[in-house]
Parts: C-alpha cells; sequence; structure tokens
C-alpha cells in the first residue's frame, strides 16, 4: 500500500516528523532531497523517535541516548539492542509517498 504523506517542500530539514499511518507510529527525517522512515518507538523505552537529535544518518533517542541507523533502524549504541522498522519511502513530482506492506 502506497500513501501519500506530504509535499517535500513541507518536510523540515534534519529533524523529525512524526505521522500516524493506520496502526503504524513512523518517524520520517529528511536530510537534504533524501527522506527516512522508520519506526517511531524506541526499541528500549518507547520515546519518540521522532523528538530525537538528527546527525551523521542516525538519530539518537531523546530518553537514553541510543542511536539509530535511518537506513537501517539498526541501533549502534546501547541501552537500544533491538532494530526498529523500517520503511520505503519515494518522492514523486515533489511529494512524499510512504510504502507500506499490505495488512
Amino acid at each position: 500500500m502506497k500513501v501519500e504523506i506530504t509535499p517535500l517542500d513541507k518536510l523540515p530539514q534534519d529533524r523529525g516528523v512524526r505521522v500516524k499511518v493506520g496502526d503504524h507510529r513512523i518517524a520520517m527525517f529528511r536530510i537534504g532531497e533524501d527522506v527516512y522512515a522508520i519506526g517511531d518507538v524506541c526499541s528500549h523505552a518507547e520515546a519518540s523517535l521522532a523528538e530525537g537529535e538528527v546527525f551523521d544518518g542516525s538519530v539518537e533517542c531523546p530518553r537514553h541516548g541510543s542511536e539509530f541507523d535511518l537506513e537501517t533502524g539498526v541501533p549502534s549504541s546501547l541501552p537500544a539492542t533491538a532494530p526498529v522498522p523500517t520503511y520505503d519511502v519515494s518522492v514523486e513530482g515533489g511529494t512524499v509517498y510512504l510504502s507500506l506492506e499490505d495488512q
């Protein structure tokens, strides 16, 4: 299922935005012209990753500092050890789309 999210120019640079699509809480990040989408809930402490600081292709959980890779969802630092889901994103005609597996 492909879902229209927002015009690309409405996504802020270098910080997260939380979106909800069905039962999915998703954190979206724009870095330059690239857009990433990962599960919004930290796998360690259920904090919102959309509220975390973005740097070097990762987002830092605002609660305990675990860093998650924006491409893979894999944590690169403790205390988190489990990855968060990632979602396919495309930009078509200046609009951001998110692809979700059909339920």
